[in-house]
């Protein structure tokens, strides 16, 4: 089974970046980003179709966050752009080695997960 390490996480105050990586054992066919911020339930981040032509966002981080895989399909990082306080969360990398792209939302149709990331957004 594909194993996921997360990097990347750390402080950064209103307005900065991050970049997140999230390194598997072995090749992976699609991937996505969940967070959870205290108290809160988990929620959907962004994926990436293994195709690299479909990618996806939930509506408050369009156009702040991009994801994106390397070519040999075993990296896949979180760009996070212009950050806000309410993005303060643990972020957790899901891979998948077929295609879940109709339940990519969903974090339980991913095959694989990492141990999550922390990261935290001062204002």
């Amino acid at each position: 089974q594909v194993q996921l390490v997360e990097s990347g996480g750390g402080v950064v105050q209103a307005g900065g970046s991050l970049r997140l990586s999230c390194a598997a054992s072995g090749r992976t066919f699609s991937g996505g980003w969940f967070r959870q911020a205290p108290g809160k339930e988990r929620e959907f981040v962004a994926a990436i179709s293994g195709n690299w032509l479909s990618t996806d966002y939930r509506d408050s981080v369009r156009g702040r966050f991009t994801v994106s895989i390397n070519n040999a399909m075993n990296t896949m990082y979180l760009q996070m752009n212009n950050l806000k306080p309410e993005d303060t969360a643990v972020y957790t990398c899901a891979a998948a080695a077929q295609s879940n792209w109709n339940r990519r939302t969903i974090f339980d149709s991913y095959e694989a997960w990492g141990e999550g990331t922390q990261v935290t957004v001062s204002s």
